[in-house]
């Protein structure tokens, strides 16, 4: 019993922190969020819900605009996964009589009947299992389906025409009527920590001007205080009757200095859109199929060309610009070659590190105790020419590239291993300095290899980064000695080749 109420109020408290990371963008005067509400609206997907502003609302997966977004949380204290059958159990959910697709359904019907163009998310800590038929289908650069996908089998031999007949015997529709609320579907699986969330929870408060949790605490006010809105009747918020809701509760912090954070999206955040954290934003989604880009000509033709566009009309007054980018490690190095060393300008990002911190080339002084290179050459064809540098920060990249360019780059001189001197991982760059220091010198190192000698100033650079994307912005900077160059992308998916393929080619 002690263990289930632990999980009951667990579950609580993962609803509450979801909800103010949306509540507290709606604080910002600029961003795109129009009302919020907690345990209101269609019975079901009534945990969470978002209205966007009509002209900035996010995309779907056809580019047509969500207008409300209705969250359904489904908290678990253990590791498990669902299937598609799941979701027709009222059990799944704790119900006896309702399952979340019926929940579902309803939600998008009651939406509907409004004219309002709306996503049902299911929002949980399980994850689709890894042989249930669903788990080809479902797109991880949105937590949407592949619609296509979904109704392609004719026959019950197919495991996606079983999904379907399913899903329609349950609901008692037919396959039109079911496309249309699969198009609407989210199944959105959250991997962060109840202790995460409230890092990301601390970092929204500080840039919305509310009181920020207290680090020696257990818990948080935020943890409890909507469940007590509720019991008042207040459940429902536009910008004016939070922001008054939140002095109310003496909420509010001191006024501090704004920080204008702009973004760059290559693919989606399941449920932390840059659009709800920036002031203006650069989408490229579009140009992507999941991971991959539909045209390769596109890195060089169309996103380079928009993505320097997007970066010089932004204003930078003190000279400095902070950025947040949901992108391919491509498009990170190709906005510091566009604000590169000689721009003038600081760039200082937004690093999903696991918990969102601004890193800035200048946030800590340079130490001899973080982490530095170990650099190693390895020669592939003394005749050859051309250097593949294997930049591994958050994993090994040695092996793949070496592989990728005996079978893909023959006659390539040598190949230049890039790693810390401490095992690969996500945290191990300490700050945004750190990962400056980290791209100044490797910058050095390959400019001082290019100079040795005539012939290497003309070779070819092919750059293979597995490394944070703060990382990658600040070597940008450094793209004019390092060029001609080409840089490469990975199937971190797994999903097509397991390899390498190429991106942008400078000049």
């Amino acid at each position: 019993m002690t263990q289930a109420v632990v999980t009951r109020r667990d579950g609580d408290v993962f609803q509450a922190r979801l909800f103010w990371l949306k509540a507290a963008r709606l604080l910002d005067d600029e961003g795109n969020i129009e009302r919020v509400g907690f345990e209101s609206g269609p019975r079901g997907f009534d945990d969470i819900w978002v209205q966007y502003e009509p002209r900035r609302a996010p995309k779907n997966q056809y580019g047509e605009p969500i207008l409300i977004e209705r969250m359904q949380c489904k908290w678990h204290a253990t590791p498990g996964a669902y299937s598609y059958a799941d979701l027709v159990e009222p059990a799944f959910i704790n119900a006896t009589t309702t399952s979340v697709l019926q929940r579902a359904y309803a939600s998008m019907q009651f939406d509907r009947a409004q004219n309002w163009s709306s996503k049902q998310v299911l929002v949980t800590n399980h994850k689709v299992r890894e042989d249930d038929a669903l788990r080809p289908i479902l797109r991880m650069k949105s937590f949407t389906l592949d619609i296509d996908g979904l109704f392609k089998g004719k026959t019950n031999r197919s495991a996606t025409y079983r999904v379907r007949r399913l899903w329609c015997d349950h609901l008692g529709i037919d396959e039109n009527e079911l496309r249309q609320l699969c198009v609407r579907l989210g199944l959105a699986e959250s991997s962060e920590s109840l202790d995460m969330l409230r890092e990301r929870l601390d970092d929204a408060c500080r840039l919305a001007g509310l009181v920020r949790p207290d680090p020696q605490s257990s818990s948080t006010i935020y943890d409890a205080n909507i469940f007590e809105w509720v019991g008042q009747r207040r459940t429902e918020f536009d910008r004016k009757t939070l922001r008054e809701k939140c002095g109310d509760e003496g909420l509010l912090a001191k006024p501090t200095p704004s920080r204008r954070v702009y973004g760059v999206k290559s693919f989606e955040h399941p449920f932390d859109r840059l659009e709800d954290r920036c002031a203006e934003v650069l989408n490229l989604v579009s140009e992507f199929e999941e991971r991959f880009i539909r045209n390769t000509s596109s890195w060089r033709y169309t996103l380079q060309p928009r993505l320097r566009e997007f970066l010089s009309k932004l204003p930078m007054a003190d000279g400095r610009l902070t950025l947040a980018m949901d992108t391919h490690a491509t498009l990170a190095f190709a906005a510091g070659a566009i604000l590169d060393t000689k721009s003038g300008r600081l760039v200082d990002f937004l690093q999903r590190t696991p918990n969102p911190k601004v890193w800035s080339p200048d946030d800590q002084p340079v130490s001899p105790s973080w982490p530095m290179w170990n650099l190693r050459e390895l020669s592939l064809d003394p005749n050859g020419a051309g250097t593949a540098c294997a930049i591994g920060i958050s994993r090994k990249a040695e092996d793949s590239v070496r592989q990728y360019a005996e079978r893909e780059l023959p006659g390539l001189r040598r190949l230049l291993v890039a790693e810390l001197n401490v095992p690969p991982g996500q945290a191990t760059v300490t700050c945004g300095a750190h990962a400056n220091e980290l791209a100044e010198r490797l910058a050095e190192r390959l400019q001082h290899d290019r100079e040795a000698s005539a012939t290497a100033l003309k070779e070819r650079l092919h750059l293979f980064l597995a490394g944070p994307n703060a990382f990658a912005l600040f070597l940008g900077r450094h793209a004019q000695v390092l060029k001609p160059l080409t840089l490469y992308e990975y199937d971190f998916g797994r999903e097509r080749h397991c390899s390498y393929e190429p991106s942008l080619t400078l000049p």
